[in-house]
């Protein structure tokens, strides 16, 4: 078996687990290592408007998809941990990225359906799985649906439905897992489980959401975290300068990273 195979049995393995896998999302080499070194980690996720934003374009797809697989592989050649890429909507080709991306080392990949026509939602999500297929390995797709995330003012019952169809679409499509977005309510979450089975769903941390403990006692699979990871980075980061010009200095608990 070579590595490559080997993380993504991991990828899988963890996401099958009834522990929750808690995914910090990272952008470039150096969060990649922060992350990596923090025990109870055991893969790491990517976040498309964060990379984009590293390099100054808006997420949606306006970084090159070349810039953006360069990225991700620099993430995958600093840390041992399995990598998961969040590769938006597919880049126009869900398969021959999800090909190029599993060729720098990704084992696993979220995939936006955009609300598009199922039919071609799922073809997308055939197409990636049979990318994986062809480099060998079991791709763990963490098939995103946005039926929350584009709810507007729907009935919240309609939106829920949606997801459901289209998630079990998906799920039937050989898709592993499937993400919801949004913040999902505590019925929400057990309808998800109900229709699909624990282990399935995959969620976004967001505030107010249910606490972890709880998602894991549901039976969600993975918590992620989006673009926040770098926002709260960032945040540091601009409040340290705040406090240089108000002629502070190093917070008093500051540690230096190896």
């Amino acid at each position: 078996m070579t590595d490559i195979q080997a993380q993504s049995r991991t990828l899988l393995d963890l996401h099958a687990a009834p522990e929750l896998l808690k995914v910090v999302n990272v952008w470039d080499a150096i969060s990649a290592r922060v992350v990596s070194d923090v025990e109870g980690i055991h893969a790491l996720a990517t976040a498309s408007h964060s990379i984009a934003a590293s390099y100054g374009y808006e997420d949606g797809e306006n970084i090159p998809v070349e810039l953006m697989i360069e990225a991700v592989g620099t993430i995958v050649s600093a840390t041992e941990l399995p990598v998961t890429a969040d590769l938006e909507a597919g880049y126009s080709n869900p398969g021959d990225t999800a090909r190029r991306a599993i060729q720098v080392g990704v084992v696993g990949a979220n995939l936006e359906d955009q609300m598009k026509p199922l039919a071609d939602s799922v073809a997308a999500v055939e197409a990636v799985l049979a990318a994986g297929h062809a480099e060998g390995i079991d791709f763990v797709l963490n098939a995103r649906t946005d039926a929350f995330v584009k709810a507007g003012d729907r009935p919240h019952a309609d939106v829920l439905a949606d997801a459901i169809e289209r998630g079990s679409a998906y799920l039937a499509a050989g898709a592993p897992v499937v993400f919801v977005p949004g913040r999902l309510t505590e019925d929400d979450v057990n309808a998800f489980v109900d229709a699909w089975g624990p282990q399935k769903l995959t969620v976004i941390g967001v505030p107010g959401s249910l606490p972890l403990a709880r998602l894991e006692e549901l039976g969600v699979a993975r918590v992620s975290y989006g673009p926040t990871s770098q926002s709260v980075a960032l945040m540091a980061l601009q409040d340290l300068t705040a406090d240089i010009v108000a002629g502070g200095g190093l917070p008093e608990d500051f540690r230096g990273l190896n």
